[in-house]
């Protein structure tokens, strides 16, 4: 740096000489970088000289400081020459101002950047206030249909929507107002015309003060032209016109510029308006159609870029400037909709984001940063020579030398060479992202694959395909879905062919298609993702219920197709994935609340389904996993439901005098059943009882006050709404909370002390048995632990072992006439798995026999709730061998993968029963040694 600094001191000695108040070395390089600064120097060097005794341009300038220069400059403009020629100005002395401190490497490119942004928002702010006095005073103020007076929304795009302007941008500009409606009309109440008007002469009037060339430069170059329908097409448009068309017209190329869309006047009309924006930019699916549009966009771009032959183009050329926002963007289009923190503005920070959630890895993350902040450097140098807009590198030896010096090369080849170096990394990284995702082995004969496959089928399916691609069907579609179906029809056709049965996952692909044919991005997705595919029609095959899930609910392929299939989520990512997700919900918004749950379950469920056919889970995996997502989706509902108690009524007083607070709510859900055992499966409902510590007679402490009590009972109701309501998406869970204390005659909500005196007097044994498999599912710490120890106590009283033996072998005795195979199905050979002699339930009673019977003596017994842990710890305790709590503990666990695997194959629970007669005589052999003595052995 020292040598480039001589070079340029001696180079511009006799300009130097002409500021000594000036830094030599300093206004040297800068000079040395622009000609421009020269320029601007030497018309205003006075001002120049007074900006600079500020401080010395030695610190960065924030809003406030930016603002002041503008009041100033501005002070006493009365006419529209004076504020034009004041802005440009102004303009030029903070330029000379931001090419000092980068030429001197006083800056970097972020901050620089955003302070070109900010002056850029100022600047039409000031031009926004200025040009409304005049057209006010002529026709009166612009008034809504709503009565209420509208403003101008200017909406910043590209780089200046992004904060990241550069030395010599234009600024994209979008005009926008609120809705129509006629202005008041002048001081005569004459004079008025309809709001639209009004707004586009507003905007016409910005853009000649801000865009305008005079003597003294302009401002800002204002670009108009991504509004919609671009050139030719109304300067303003009203919210529900941009919403129409957004819906209607928006290209995939328009998807990309509304990523960097900022509002930058209005406020809450503006931030209303880019809201509606948002569903049109990032889908709410997994959307792998952005990689199609990003690699026509940048063919068009490569084609332009040969036509003008501007290879050379640092921006828009191969390795450039773009092709990382590209990468970027495309992320962002297709995981924003799901992934609220890949919504923001900037690339450097959405390109660090994508590292940091492992979407590209840390090493290419700092590679693409270093070639960017390159790139934009040697962008800024380009442009500072002469204050145009332009990425081209310079052809003129001698503007060549001073940007390598300016940069801090030895020589213009010093630097070249550091330039394809970083864009070779780009090149690659961009290859790398909008690699075409279609397999290699070049084109499928469709013919060939069709009759390969059709040898297979039976003429009824043979006849299914033919209706579904029969004209008649296909000319009802828009012809981009048929084109998408026919790019993905030959990859279908291979993966089927893959199957051991292909007919079985065509008969349930066939219905799928057709219902996903009007949202034909999902045909794009499996295109883009033929690993996915594949998956898809193996799972297909594998279980009707998963088929029947995504023909319900399309939008389940979205989490699906993109999920990582080899590894189960952590409780901790489930709770992450949902809280994000519901960040994108309102507070007050309890349909699309429910929507979310629903979603989330169906998809989480489902991808464990998808997990469990193709990776084979363990069973206890598998389990745990369902019980996660249970568990996940009941304390987030509780919390939703907490938060809309609290926002209305305040909270209640808990029985310590001590008033409850939303992270210790007074309040828990208990679960029992397969929840509270850790044993959920894939179609399971929620036994759940509502448990409180809070005053019932105390009000609550919001404006609006209701009794602890009536707090409870509307709180668990809100619970039960949130997640069984039957909606378009149907339901989260269906709840069953009959296990209350008295049951459905019960109160819906119960104190721990009603719960506690209900379990040590009123209630039957069969109800301390379902408190076995009882577990503390969600809620305040304070409760659940209060609860383990009224569990605790209860389950560890001292019983008499043959009245705990005979009330469980009567209770069994009822389930089983009730809920068994009947005399015909048994004679016909078959064995329901839960409900017969030697099923599931004949294991599980025997679990919980030995909790009530044995724990008295050996309370840590009642340590867990799942019968795997259970039968463990009575072998550790003695009370039954090692052998005989291994071989329930195998029967139990051979059992529910057979249920299981049937939910997913939407079988009965009744199977032949020859298979499973040795798993019986075990299971029932020990029934009658523990329970039932009399029982009659199988074989009889």
């Amino acid at each position: 740096m020292q040598d480039q600094q001589a070079i340029a001191t001696k180079k511009y000695s006799e300009h130097v000489q002409q500021y000594p108040e000036f830094s030599a070395t300093r206004l040297a390089q800068t000079l040395l970088a622009s000609d421009y600064a020269l320029q601007v120097l030497q018309q205003h060097p006075t001002q120049m000289l007074l900006d600079y005794q500020r401080d010395q341009y030695a610190v960065p300038m924030g809003l406030a400081e930016l603002q002041q220069y503008m009041t100033d400059a501005l002070l006493h403009v009365q006419s529209d020459a004076e504020w034009m020629r004041a802005m440009r100005i102004l303009r030029q002395r903070l330029m000379f101002r931001w090419i000092w401190r980068d030429a001197n490497q006083l800056t970097d490119v972020v901050q620089l950047t955003r302070e070109l942004s900010d002056f850029a928002d100022l600047s039409i702010q000031a031009a926004v206030d200025y040009a409304r006095v005049a057209l006010v005073e002529k026709y009166g103020e612009p008034i809504g249909a709503d009565g209420n007076i509208q403003d101008l929304i200017v909406i910043a795009m590209g780089k200046h929507g992004a904060q990241e302007l550069n030395l010599s941008s234009d600024i994209d500009l979008i005009f926008a107002f609120d809705e129509a409606g006629e202005t008041s009309g002048d001081a005569h109440g004459k004079r008025q015309i309809e709001v639209q008007q009004f707004m586009i002469q507003w905007g016409q009037v910005v853009i000649r003060l801000l865009d305008q060339q005079t003597v003294d430069g302009f401002v800002w170059r204002v670009d108009m032209r991504l509004r919609p329908w671009g050139e030719g097409s109304p300067l303003a448009l009203s919210h529900a016109a941009l919403e129409r068309y957004l819906e209607q017209h928006g290209r995939e190329w328009e998807r990309y510029a509304w990523i960097k869309a900022r509002v930058v006047t209005a406020g809450q009309a503006g931030a209303q308006l880019l809201a509606m924006t948002r569903p049109f930019v990032y889908r709410r699916y997994v959307d792998y159609s952005a990689f199609a549009a990003m690699r026509e966009m940048k063919s068009m771009i490569a084609r332009e870029v040969l036509r003008r032959n501007t290879q050379d183009d640092i921006k828009l050329g191969s390795g450039g400037i773009r092709e990382i926002e590209f990468i970027v963007q495309a992320f962002q289009l297709i995981q924003g909709g799901a992934r609220r923190e890949l919504r923001g503005v900037g690339c450097l920070a959405m390109l660090e984001c994508l590292g940091q959630m492992n979407m590209l890895p840390l090493d290419q993350v700092s590679q693409l940063h270093a070639a960017y902040v390159f790139l934009r450097r040697l962008e800024h140098a380009i442009q500072a020579m002469q204050d145009q807009q332009t990425q081209q590198l310079p052809q003129d030896l001698a503007q060549q030398q001073r940007i390598a010096w300016v940069l801090d090369f030895a020589d213009w080849s010093a630097l070249v060479q550091q330039l394809e170096q970083h864009r070779a990394v780009v090149r690659q990284g961009f290859a790398e992202v909008i690699a075409d995702r279609c397999p290699e082995e070049g084109v499928l004969n469709v013919d060939q694959l069709e009759q390969q496959l059709f040898a297979q089928l039976d003429e009824a399916t043979r006849q299914q395909i033919h209706v579904f691609l029969s004209f008649e069907q296909l000319n009802k579609l828009p012809e981009q879905a048929v084109q998408r179906l026919k790019a993905v029809w030959p990859h279908l056709l291979q993966a089927l062919l893959r199957l051991d049965q292909p007919q079985v996952a065509l008969q349930r692909l066939i219905p799928l298609l057709e219902k996903v044919l009007r949202r034909s991005v999902y045909l794009v997705m499996l295109l883009e993702n033929t690993g996915a595919l594949y998956r898809l029609v193996k799972m297909l095959a594998a279980s009707p219920w998963i088929s029947e899930e995504l023909v319900r609910y399309p939008v389940l392929l979205d989490e699906l197709l993109s999920a990582d299939l080899h590894t189960l989520p952590s409780r901790q990512d489930l709770a992450d994935r949902l809280r994000q997700q519901l960040l994108r919900i309102e507070r007050d918004d309890t349909e699309g609340q429910m929507r979310e749950l629903r979603l989330f379950k169906k998809s989480e469920v489902l991808a464990v389904a998808a997990s469990d056919v193709l990776a084979e889970r363990p069973l206890m995996k598998v389990s745990d996993a369902l019980t996660d997502i249970a568990e996940v989706v009941l304390d987030t509902a509780l919390n939703l439901a907490l938060q809309s108690m609290t926002a209305r009524y305040g909270l209640p007083l808990r029985m310590d005098g001590q008033r409850a607070t939303l992270d210790a709510p007074a309040f828990a859900i208990v679960g029992y059943g397969k929840l509270g055992g850790i044993e959920m499966s894939y179609s399971s409902d929620l036994d759940i009882v509502f448990l409180h510590d809070v005053d019932e007679q105390v009000d609550t402490d919001g404006s609006k006050s209701i009794s602890g009590m009536a707090f409870c009972t509307r709180l668990a109701q809100k619970v039960m709404t949130l997640l069984t309501t039957q909606t378009l998406d149907g339901r989260a869970y269906e709840i069953d909370t009959r296990l209350r204390p008295s049951g459905q005659a019960g109160m819906l909500v119960i104190s721990l002390q009603g719960f506690e005196q209900y379990q040590l007097k009123s209630a039957w044994l069969w109800e301390h048995q379902a408190l076995v498999r009882a577990r503390g599912a969600c809620g305040g710490q304070r409760v659940l632990a209060t609860f383990a120890q009224i569990r605790q106590r209860i389950l560890t009283l001292p019983r008499d072992e043959v009245e705990v033996r005979e009330e469980v072998r009567e209770m069994r005795q009822k389930m089983r006439d009730h809920l068994g195979s009947n005399k015909v199905e048994q004679a016909n050979g078959f064995f329901h798995l839960k409900h017969d002699a030697g099923g599931i339930v004949d294991i599980e009673f025997m679990a919980q026999y030995g909790v009530l019977a044995w724990s008295a003596a050996n309370p840590d017994l009642a340590r867990y709730s799942d019968n795997v842990r259970l039968l463990d710890d009575l072998a550790t305790a003695g009370c039954l061998s090692r052998a005989d709590a291994d071989a329930l503990t195998d029967a139990y666990v051979r059992v529910r993968v057979a249920t299981h695997q049937l939910a997913l194959a939407q079988a009965p629970l009744s199977v032949e029963a020859v298979p499973w007669h040795s798993t019986r005589v075990i299971v029932h052999t020990l029934w009658r040694r523990l329970i039932d003595p009399m029982a009659l052995p199988l074989d009889d």
